[in-house]
């Protein structure tokens, strides 16, 4: 069972940019997008439902920002959008979907930056994890297996980025950020990529968009699949699609066993 996350910044531009040809070869179950940016009925019909998949889009009340999107191979059996935050909800940034047992949660965190790059929406940002993880901990304490995925807008650590020195004061990759992502992991949340490839490095998922950025591979890792313990031996294998473009993020996934649905 294979499981994608991609920050696709603007479907319909990336859909521009080759999404639809790119999903028709992905062999994913399941592909989770983050930063829509787009309604449901701005989409195209192929868009909204591609050979093989259907969909479901939970945008954003502002246009043409954030929202996030599934597409999957079988509807699942239960579709959460709400965390009962309205300031949450109305940015469009959480899908939690049920396919069996196992559980997806396919999440748009926020930046921290704020709209004059002063770090002015850390709190806001760090308030949406905790109400996340507060949501997920009983699943997780009871051992259900339960992924976490998407543009998570921080880097844990040094190696999650190609310059950690010039970025101890820049959101996601402060320190309170890097703490709360911490804070999952301490209790029992497992980065899958790490987990497979603990000191594999200068392998990103993100890039600025200024010339030769991506070419000098100057990237951050800041899109993650996290698993719960009850989702962890289900995982063979979890990988970082650095040649795929079309935004300013590659896709992420793992491998899993098609058992994890019970």
């Amino acid at each position: 069972m294979r499981i994608i996350a991609w920050n696709v910044n603007g479907l319909r531009a990336c859909v521009r940019k080759g999404f639809l040809g790119w999903l028709s070869e992905s062999e994913a179950s399941v592909v989770g997008v983050q930063e829509l940016r787009a309604r449901p009925d701005q989409l195209t019909e192929e868009t909204l439902a591609p050979d093989g998949y259907t969909s479901d889009f939970f945008p954003a009340q502002r246009p043409g920002y954030s929202g996030v999107g599934l597409y999957f191979q079988d509807p699942p059996d239960e579709l959460i959008t709400t965390m009962g935050v309205e300031e949450y909800d109305v940015e469009g940034r959480m899908q939690l979907a049920r396919w069996g047992k196992l559980w997806v949660a396919n999440v748009y965190f926020p930046n921290g930056s704020g709209k004059n790059r002063d770090n002015s929406r850390i709190p806001y940002k760090l308030n949406f994890y905790q109400r996340l993880f507060d949501m997920l901990e009983e699943k997780r304490a009871n051992g259900e297996p339960v992924l976490v995925m998407g543009d998570f807008n921080t880097a844990h650590r040094d190696i999650d980025l190609a310059r950690p020195k010039q970025n101890k004061a820049t959101s996601g990759f402060r320190p309170e950020e890097r703490e709360e992502l911490e804070r999952w992991i301490a209790n029992g949340w497992t980065d899958t990529f790490r987990h497979s490839y603990p000191d594999k490095s200068e392998i990103y998922s993100w890039w600025s968009n200024r010339k030769g950025v991506r070419e000098r591979n100057v990237g951050w890792r800041i899109d993650y699949v996290l698993a719960s313990q009850g989702a962890l031996p289900f995982l063979k294998d979890a990988f970082i699609l650095t040649d795929v473009m079309g935004s300013d993020h590659c896709p992420i996934g793992i491998e899993l066993d098609p058992k994890i649905r019970g």
